[in-house]
């Protein structure tokens, strides 16, 4: 008779019937935005697909202040949740048998249990040095952020087995400091001083590798003529402002919210999918 009369359940009516609430929560711990912003556009892409809504909290890498979002979400009954990271680092699982599921996006739970989406550090380090290397570069140096962060271990690893496999060695070990444009100035003069014949500089991320460029543009080093330069984010505001626009790889943000929205969807549905979901990146060519 509902069909009959072109009867639609509303909001309320509907999950009454499903057992619902077709909402899901998402807790950042990146106040700034520069990786869960592009996290949660991809999540939201597919969370409207599934015609869900989502609850934004702002963890600020503060477990009290995560716990009383996560009381507050599942006081409103949420279907699911999803904790978006602003590091690659393994974090602590949100809690012990959650009445919802729970997908990690960017930073993996620590529990090989739980679900976690992911980007390809590796990769990312691989792509790099393998356009590097096309385009004639043979002594290549790697500059990068902070060695506790695991992000930039993985990537000064993927640099490694990358020039090994094209039977080069990297120009002195890495260059590991902080994730800023003074970093890349400081190191990529020490860089010059001992290693004169580097001919292109793998750089952790768009803002260390702006800050290297314009130190070799100090330097008197013709870029991309002389030293070419690829760096890690695809961070636009950093990567079209450098002078030359950095050519760098993007990690995929989008994509691993998309992703990570998917399988939680999927997990409420009853298809929980654990593990470690990897999400590889992509080069995006200018001209450094």
């Amino acid at each position: 008779m509902a069909d009959e009369l072109g009867f639609t359940p509303g909001n309320v009516a509907r999950t009454l019937l499903a057992g619902r609430t077709f909402t899901v929560g998402v807790i950042t711990t990146d106040s700034y935005g520069r990786f869960g912003i592009p996290v949660m556009r991809g999540a939201e892409d597919s969370l409207a697909a599934g015609e869900m809504i989502a609850f934004l909290c702002d963890g600020r890498d503060d477990p009290i202040r995560e716990q009383h979002h996560l009381g507050k979400l599942l006081e409103r009954r949420v279907d699911g949740i999803i904790v978006a990271g602003r590091r690659t680092d393994p974090r602590r699982p949100l809690g012990d048998d959650l009445p919802v599921p729970v997908v990690y996006a960017f930073a993996p739970s620590s529990d090989p249990h739980d679900c976690s989406v992911v980007s390809d550090e590796r990769g990312a380090a691989h792509l790099a040095v393998e356009h590097l290397v096309k385009t004639g570069r043979r002594r290549i140096a790697h500059i990068t952020g902070p060695q506790s962060h695991s992000s930039a271990r993985e990537r000064a690893a993927g640099m490694a087995e990358a020039l090994a496999a094209h039977g080069l060695e990297p120009a002195g070990d890495p260059y590991f400091g902080s994730w800023t444009e003074a970093w890349g100035r400081f190191a990529v003069a020490q860089l010059l001083r001992t290693n004169e014949d580097v001919d292109g500089v793998f750089c952790g991320s768009d803002v260390v590798a702006r800050g290297v460029t314009d130190g070799l543009r100090e330097a008197g080093v013709a870029l991309p003529a002389q030293v070419g330069v690829v760096g890690v984010d695809n961070w636009g505001l950093v990567a079209e402002a450098a002078r030359p626009p950095l050519t760098t790889v993007d990690l995929g943000l989008e994509e691993i919210g998309r992703r990570s929205a998917e399988l939680l969807l999927d997990a409420i549905n009853g298809h929980a999918q654990p593990g470690v979901h990897v999400v590889p990146g992509h080069l995006v060519v200018r001209e450094s």
